[in-house]
């Protein structure tokens, strides 16, 4: 039998009425929560998309840079050394670090207890070869004399020899001969005495001039040493403010400590430095693939650490023509070139070694659509911006004319005084998610 057609008693037809009321109740409710979470699923993404950051679009003139950092060097500057013939040397006395100094101030000092000793020993042996250079001349001086005497009194044998060699009648043949032996020995005796004189002028004289070159190697040495002495006390041959240099016996030069009292120098060490604060210039490093882009005389505009209130103003003084091969980088080492900027507008708050930012403008575009670098991303291939609609974003494809670190110059696709999303804000939704 068809249920339709089968009655329904009073009390079950009551029943049959509250289960479909209650089915109705579950369904209503089942899309009453649907709607809410719908609902409060779009008012956190409206949420999550308002708190993006956001920039505006403008119009004006583009400038792309080159960013760098770099360091304050002076264009002049004066070293001071440790002296280069004193051995290992101990600094007493070292000018403060940026204390001005004047013309003949006394910066560096070094102990000079040793040199001193050893100086006052030369000057001991150099009076003691004094004197014996004078014992001996004096000796050659006698000896002189004594053979000049030997040579005379033999001078006078002759003579007397040959007066009795005199062939005379009345005295006998064999005396006449026995004179004439006497006089071959005395002329025999002549010869030798002029020969030993000057043998002895010669070695006396050879005596005196080794005394002599002895005396001046000890004046020479001692010399030296008062120089070395006067060299101990490093004056300033110009004014201006101290920079102390590292000490790279405590380590690499990223590690180092300046110069202090106490420490050890080796000679020709370089300790202070005196630089002309009146001309200073920027120097840093340019990566090889910004060689092409920046050229001298390009305008720049250094941002210091030190000097936070003022940028300066400074141009492209000089690029090196070879590149330098940094091996402390990884690997491959960079290629970089050394160049220098010179400041404009310096002031006396600027120091040598002081850090800053350079940015360098390399190309100028003028009437440009500018949006910030971070606005731009690339969805499907396609540079992309996100331009504010309410509380939403709308993606939009954008061409780009020209791409630097903070901004990007856009041909089309955005308008003067959109705001567009720094980001992307479907990942930024992701994310949260």
């Amino acid at each position: 039998m068809d249920e339709r057609q089968t009655p329904v008693p009073p009390a079950g037809r009551s029943a049959w009425r509250d289960r479909i009321a209650a089915r109705w109740r579950s369904a209503a409710t089942v899309v009453l929560l649907a709607t809410a979470a719908i609902a409060a699923y779009c008012a956190g993404v409206g949420r999550s998309q308002a708190g993006l950051p956001t920039g505006v679009v403008t119009r004006g003139e583009f400038v792309d840079v080159v960013e760098l950092r770099g360091d304050i060097r002076p264009v002049r500057s004066v070293v001071l050394t440790a002296p280069t013939q004193a051995g290992d040397l101990q600094i007493v006395k070292l000018v403060k670090n940026g204390a001005p100094v004047r013309i003949g101030d006394v910066v560096v000092q070094f102990d000079r207890t040793a040199s001193d000793r050893y100086a006052v020993d030369r000057r001991a042996e150099l009076k003691q070869a004094e004197a014996e250079t004078e014992r001996v001349r004096a000796e050659a001086r006698i000896a002189e004399e004594a053979s000049a005497t030997n040579l005379l009194r033999a001078r006078f044998d002759v003579n007397r020899a040959r007066l009795d060699a005199v062939d005379r009648d009345f005295i006998a043949r064999i005396e006449v001969e026995r004179a004439k032996l006497a006089l071959n020995d005395a002329e025999q005796r002549l010869k030798e005495a002029e020969k030993r004189q000057v043998a002895d002028l010669a070695a006396a004289a050879a005596n005196v001039a080794g005394r002599v070159r002895r005396q001046e190697r000890i004046r020479q040495d001692l010399e030296r040493i008062e120089k070395v002495l006067a060299s101990f006390e490093v004056k300033a041959p110009t004014a201006g403010t101290a920079n102390l240099l590292p000490n790279s016996r405590f380590g690499p030069s990223n590690s180092s400590q300046d110069f202090r009292e106490g420490d050890r120098a080796w000679p020709g060490a370089a300790i202070v430095e005196l630089p002309d604060l009146s001309s200073v210039h920027l120097s840093a490093r340019l990566d090889e693939a910004d060689r092409g882009r920046v050229a001298v005389g390009q305008p720049a505009t250094v941002h210091l650490d030190a000097v936070a209130d003022r940028p300066y103003r400074s141009t492209v003084a000089r690029i090196s023509l070879l590149a330098r091969v940094d091996f402390a980088t990884s690997w491959p080492p960079a290629r970089d070139f050394d160049i220098e900027l010179s400041m404009a507008d310096p002031d006396a708050r600027l120091k040598p070694g002081m850090t800053a930012t350079v940015r360098i403008a390399v190309s100028r575009y003028s009437d440009a659509l500018l949006v910030p670098a971070k606005a731009v991303t690339m969805v499907n291939g396609q540079p992309t911006v996100f331009v504010q609609k309410g509380s939403g974003f709308v993606p939009r494809v954008v061409v780009v004319a020209r791409r630097g670190r903070e901004q990007i110059a856009l041909q089309s696709g955005v308008a003067p005084g959109e705001r567009l999303a720094l980001g992307n804000p479907l990942t930024a939704e992701k994310g949260k998610r």
